[in-house]
């Protein structure tokens, strides 16, 4: 479903930083895939290439056979609205309008009829377990409420990918788990492909699949083949390999 093919970042000109070397994978419809590495190790930059909002120097990103950087910019503005969720460790919700009027904001930029937003709204509303929710502001919600919202705003529209970008990184413990286990439901109940960038071993356990960069480079690819606590046993000692921290001892 997602396609990444020998993708390359350079920075610069005179002086050049290579963010990402000759990254390849793929991501099937239905996964839900973590991306982790050491601070620098071209994370983000990877995310931000596969939101259409950088473009790689070199290689190929498609989502179901479409290459969305070969569009124009007023076509990429479609994509991401229409193809593309995202959840940002801000939440980037507008204060000013209600918890239901951020949740529709990409119905109403596309257009989509009052009756529409309203009945998909009260579908997704109760998954998300927000739907007293609606009308209140988003200065008289907690962080995790706020992230719900984010998520069913993310999700309002069905698209083919979602993007999360440290979705937990602004909550406290117990909001954080909730959060995963939202996303988790969501990957299991809705079939939604996930793909989330983090640096927290707990919220990446509840993922099926990891894939660990350092330095731009994709270094190793772990799928959950028995229990999360296991998982996450995995995924600790991945991290403490790519740190260097086994070659210590």
């Amino acid at each position: 479903m997602l396609t990444v093919k020998n993708i390359s970042k350079i920075y610069g000109e005179t002086i050049q930083y290579e963010a990402l070397k000759d990254i390849n994978f793929m991501i099937e419809e239905g996964e839900f895939v973590a991306i982790m590495g050491p601070s620098g190790s071209g994370k983000s930059t990877l995310l931000n290439i596969l939101a259409t909002i950088d473009t790689p120097t070199s290689g190929t990103v498609t989502l179901n056979e479409e290459n969305p950087h070969q569009l124009n910019s007023e076509q990429i503005a479609v994509f991401r609205r229409e193809k593309l969720g995202f959840v940002f460790q801000s939440f980037n919700l507008l204060p000013t309008l209600t918890v239901e009027e951020n949740i529709v904001l990409p119905l109403t930029l596309s257009g989509e009829s009052v009756r529409v937003m309203k009945r998909k709204v009260a579908e997704i509303a109760p998954k998300l377990g927000i739907e007293q929710l609606l009308h209140k502001r988003i200065s008289e919600i907690s962080g995790g409420q706020a992230q719900r919202v984010a998520v069913a705003r993310a999700m309002i529209h069905h698209p083919q990918l979602v993007l999360a970008d440290e979705p937990t990184g602004n909550l406290d413990t117990k909001a954080s788990k909730d959060v995963m286990r939202l996303f988790k439901q969501l990957n299991e109940e809705e079939q939604a492909t996930l793909l989330m960038v983090t640096h927290d071993p707990l919220s990446a356990s509840y993922c099926r699949r990891i894939l660990f960069i350092k330095d731009g480079k994709l270094i190793s690819d772990i799928h959950q083949a028995s229990t999360q606590e296991v998982f996450y046993q995995e995924i600790m000692q991945q991290l403490a390999h790519l740190e260097g921290i086994n070659d210590e001892f």
